[in-house]
């Protein structure tokens, strides 16, 4: 049996020799302790064979508290100033809707952010973070999650978009409809931790129904403040791309959720049209939708 426990014990701490293994074993009381870490003080990860009687014992230190989410992405800008995020969709194992010659739309959207973070940035007027800088996956709650704890006085997330009628074409904006603003303010109400979905304001004390109405409240305002910058987004944008027929659309998108943060969702044209994926590929195309987007966010900034 001894040489058993021997054998086990130099299995668990990973020793590469007698003296090593030495270091991490002991008796105590008529049972061998093994510790990974001789300096650990008690602490760590202990294995116990007692005699006469058989028992195994494990004691692992106290777990550390969990941060408060995901690490935030840098932002750049003079401290101060508002906060515009933008979204790239998609990204790492996500690539979004397949374009023509082998164009994705994680890379894409990724491209058309960074020409955009580019022109606010030299507008000297803003600061500005990304949800993704490279070609990472990023889950959709946790984009709005950065937003949020960033205090984002914008919200932009950019997509595009994919028809099997090739001459489909144009860019779309979205913001919450109503209907889904009900629905998302009941279901964030019910949640048993209601201290942070208002920021400044604590709902945990309240009863589901007041927290519901506060929310739907507060959701509402932010709903035509979103309306009123995708309605300058589509007026800017207009001389400078191709837009949808009817470009100003509301959906229950999950990243337009957020019941504090003024949120649009820029679908940036269709990846299966020749012509709006070239666009979205050359830097020209880009530069000139991300001169769209600083004139309607310096204006919506200006008169908010």
């Amino acid at each position: 049996m001894s040489w058993i426990l021997v054998l086990l014990a130099g299995w668990l701490t990973g020793a590469p020799g007698w003296m090593s293994l030495a270091e991490r074993v002991r008796i105590e009381q008529g049972a061998l302790v093994l510790s990974p870490d001789p300096s650990a003080e008690g602490r760590g990860l202990h294995f116990t064979f007692g005699a006469p009687e058989y028992s195994v014992s494990l004691a692992m230190p106290a777990p550390v508290p969990a941060a408060g989410g995901a690490p935030l992405p840098p932002v750049q800008g003079a401290p101060g100033l508002p906060l515009v995020v933008l979204d790239p969709g998609h990204g790492g194992r996500d690539p979004g809707a397949p374009g023509l010659d082998g164009a994705t739309e994680k890379r894409l959207t990724l491209a058309a952010a960074q020409a955009i973070r580019d022109a606010l940035l030299a507008s000297g007027r803003v600061r500005v973070a990304m949800t993704r800088s490279d070609d990472s996956f990023v889950p959709l709650q946790q984009r709005t999650d950065i937003g949020r704890r960033l205090g984002a006085a914008l919200f932009l997330s950019l997509h595009c978009d994919s028809a099997a009628d090739p001459l489909a074409s144009g860019g779309t904006l979205y913001t919450l409809s109503e209907v889904a603003s009900d629905k998302e303010a009941a279901r964030m109400a019910a949640r048993e931790n209601r201290a942070d979905l208002l920021a400044g304001v604590d709902l945990g004390s309240e009863r589901a129904d007041v927290a519901s109405l506060l929310i739907d409240l507060a959701q509402r305002r932010t709903m035509g403040v979103s309306a009123r910058y995708a309605d300058l987004l589509a007026r800017e944008a207009a001389p400078a791309m191709r837009l949808h027929a009817r470009p100003r659309r509301m959906a229950a998108l999950m990243v337009l959720k957020a019941p504090d943060m003024p949120s649009v969702l820029f679908e940036l044209g269709y990846v299966s049209n020749a012509e709006d994926a070239q666009a979205l590929a050359s830097p020209e195309g880009r530069a000139r939708l991300a001169a769209a987007v600083r004139r309607a966010t310096e204006i919506y900034l200006a008169t908010r």
